[in-house]
């Protein structure tokens, strides 16, 4: 069977659901969008589902559809035989839930925690996978995307979670896994999407998506992909999130063995930012009661000023993707990517006054004021050798090449404090005295990274299937602070992996594989010599290794894939420093470890009912530590139990109706284990009328139960979770 397209799905007797192309939310302002709809009535846009270049075409289907596959050529076969654990979160999915940031987006993946901005990284899309942080393990179209921003799925075909070290593939980092996020391309396809949406706290959605294919020009067409989102932060006083985007693009060829794609992306963002509410210390005397607790304060207080919190972000890329199909054996793909990410935010810390006050001074405020900036150049060359046949090679091989730098401006403070305010009933009116200025100065950060790297899998017959591949990688940085010597470190690090596939039947896959993985020093280009990080520009990178048994089996006639995978990580020399030593320095003389278990279901039980769950079970231990009292203890953000759900029924042709669950476990907030934000379980529900096939009507509710948590961890300060949010949408294709 192949992609069943947008129309004929629709139509389809007993279709789980009934899809849009494209990923859709929410609009509030209606003036607004009838403008722009109006402005762009006469293009049209549909999908073209692209075939993968697996041989074995009949995978299961996803709500209506069959399951979409991994969208790089490093990633030779299909997810049933892929050993590894991987989560593919498609545009429909994304659309059903209403998600509007990539946070909202990975709530559908068990196993990843996300983290609260503090004063060493910037606020924005901050998150740990399997125990591990993954901030700099974000890529876009398998580009790294390392700025610091929250991430919109407007312009997003489906988002791909792999689990485990990958950094044969994807470079530097991976410990605990990577996210790629794979933006939409032309088709040859007309039509046009329209989604408005109205909501509860003033929420506020645009989203269009046109594509029109070029009379004139065999094989070409343009895609436009357009965002407005406004919307104030339920439960959160005076947060709000306000951003628009851009995202064009044309592509040449399709259809043809030589393509060749155009694309640019551009968003720009005004919030006003949260920090949420401070932790109560140990040595507070007025809260001992609280000690390393969340104080007894209404979950919408907010801590900051009104004329000095802000948050405004510009994110631009530019990239450029030639393919060529040489003749049936051999495949090469080039992608060259320019990317920017400015960064001009001032968020106010909330830290108690003193030990013996309830007041909440304003003095601890992070500013960053930075640029991030990346030229990439990928080359990737495929081969099939044998296809069909035993012994079938699917070799890939690379290099790739990238200059990233950041620079950081530094500012001044040239008033006095602001006045600090009541615990329990902030003013964020209060008058602003600071004045924050540049001085000139800046830290200067500039990276080049050089990789190699070749797998091969090979399918010995119908039952054995044997995969390897290395990695070795270069990556320079040369990072001077403001006003201090330029500072270089070159790390050469090669990396690995190998895994043997068992097929008993076409329907299921057992495997075993091992991998490693490294983060450098410079990971987050900066090796600052500061008293946070001591002696860390003399380190090499840390190492991981990571083995994982697993079995996927399609199930329910082929329609469901489920998986099950057991995962032990170990980095075996991680930083470390004694607390207890004033002059002592960072070493690699640390062990952490993580184990755990993780199950999977993505797919249809019947024509009616689609299910996307998955449970990860987490054990994390630091086994070695020159601060003796962390051994023993977890690592930070790490939930033990996580659990997400969502699942669909299709009452009849026209109502679908959708219900989701999501818990988190118990987790701390750092690894002294001290603090730690209970556990939760969130609800959430959805209802969707068909009024015809071109026009929908879709309403959400988020946070059904108005459970009261904590979402964001971070070392002196939590962020509370969104409340309950209502959203109506209107969908109109044509």
């Amino acid at each position: 069977m192949t992609f069943s397209e947008k129309g004929a799905l629709k139509n389809a007797p007993g279709a789980a659901i009934v899809v849009r192309q494209n990923s859709k939310t929410e609009f509030r302002k209606t003036a607004l969008a009838v403008a722009i709809t109006a402005s762009l009535a006469s293009v049209g846009y549909t999908q073209e589902v692209e075939q993968t270049n697996q041989e074995d075409i009949d995978t299961v289907n996803v709500y209506g559809e069959r399951t979409s596959e991994l969208s790089s050529l490093k990633f030779s076969r299909s997810l049933l035989d892929t050993a590894q654990t991987v989560n593919v979160i498609s545009s429909e999915l994304i659309e059903e839930r209403s998600a509007t940031t990539l946070r909202d987006v990975l709530r559908n993946v068990s196993g990843i925690s996300m983290q609260a901005g503090e004063g060493g990284t910037p606020a924005g899309d901050q998150l740990s996978i399997r125990g591990f942080s993954a901030r700099t393990d974000i890529f876009v179209d398998n580009v790294r995307d390392f700025g610091g921003y929250t991430r919109d799925p407007f312009n997003l075909e489906q988002v791909e979670v792999v689990k485990g070290p990958s950094s044969d593939y994807s470079g530097r980092g991976s410990t605990g896994g990577s996210i790629n996020l794979v933006s939409k391309s032309p088709s040859l396809t007309d039509s046009t999407s329209v989604d408005l949406g109205v909501g509860t706290d003033e929420y506020t959605r645009v989203a269009i998506d046109t594509n029109k294919s070029l009379e004139n020009i065999d094989g070409a067409a343009v895609r436009l992909n357009l965002l407005y989102h406004d919307q104030d932060i339920a439960g959160r006083d005076y947060v709000e999130n306000n951003r628009w985007g851009i995202a064009p693009s044309i592509a040449f060829g399709l259809g043809s063995d030589t393509q060749a794609t155009f694309s640019f992306f551009h968003m720009k963002q005004d919030n006003v930012p949260d920090y949420g509410i401070p932790w109560v210390p140990s040595s507070n005397t007025l809260l001992a009661d609280y000690a390393d607790s969340a104080p007894p304060v209404d979950y919408s207080n907010w801590y900051g000023l009104l004329d000095r919190d802000f948050e405004e972000t510009s994110t631009s890329m530019a990239t450029i993707q030639l393919d060529n199909k040489i003749n049936e054996i051999a495949r090469v793909s080039n992608v060259t990517r320019w990317g920017t990410t400015e960064r001009d935010s001032m968020i106010t810390a909330p830290r108690f006054e003193s030990d013996d006050s309830t007041n909440i001074r304003r003095s601890d405020e992070k500013y960053r004021d930075q640029t991030d900036d990346i030229i990439s150049n990928q080359t990737y060359l495929s081969l099939d050798i044998n296809s069909g046949q035993n012994w079938e090679h699917k070799i890939v091989t690379g290099m790739e090449f990238s200059l990233e730098g950041e620079k950081r401006y530094t500012q001044e403070l040239t008033g006095s404090d602001s006045p600090s305010t009541d615990l329990y009933d902030p003013d964020p009116t209060d008058e602003y005295l600071e004045n924050y200025q540049r001085t000139g100065g800046y830290s200067d950060a500039d990276s080049k990274t050089f990789a190699l790297y070749l797998s091969d899998s090979v399918q010995v017959n119908d039952k054995w299937q044997l995969n390897g591949g290395v990695r070795w990688e270069e990556f320079n940085l040369e990072y001077t602070p403001d006003g201090s010597d330029t500072l270089e470190r070159t790390d050469r690090m090669f990396s690995y992996r190998a895994s043997l596939v068992y097929k008993p039947s076409r329907e299921g896959s057992i495997y075993l594989g091992y991998g490693t993985s490294f983060n450098p020093t410079a990971e987050a280009l900066s090796i600052s010599t500061s008293s946070r990080t001591p002696g860390i520009a003399d380190l090499d990178p840390e190492e991981n290794r990571t083995v994982e048994l697993g079995t996927k089996w399609e199930v329910f006639n082929r329609r469901m894939l489920a998986t099950a995978a057991l995962f032990r990580t170990e980095k075996t020399n991680a930083r470390t420093e004694d607390p207890d030593d004033p002059n002592d320095l960072l070493v690699l003389e640390g062990e952490q470890l993580v184990q755990g278990l993780e199950l999977g279901l993505a797919g249809n039980i019947t024509d009616s009912i689609g299910v996307f769950a998955g449970y990860t079970y987490l054990e994390t231990e630091i086994t070695e530590s020159e601060d003796v009292t962390e051994i023993g203890n977890s690592l930070a953000n790490s939930p033990e139990h996580t659990f997400n759900l969502w699942s669909t029924y299709q009452v009849n042709n026209k109502v679908r109706l959708g219900l989701g669950a999501q818990y988190v476990d118990e987790r701390y907030s750092s690894t002294d284990n001290n603090r730690s934000a209970p556990d939760y379980w969130l609800w959430e529900a959805s209802a969707d009328y068909a009024y015809s096939n071109d026009l929908s009507f879709r309403i959400n509710i988020q946070n059904l139960t108005d459970e009261e948590y904590i979402d964001y961890l971070a070392g002196g300060h939590f962020v509370p979770g969104t409340a309950r949010v209502a959203m109506l949408s209107l969908s109109y294709d044509f």
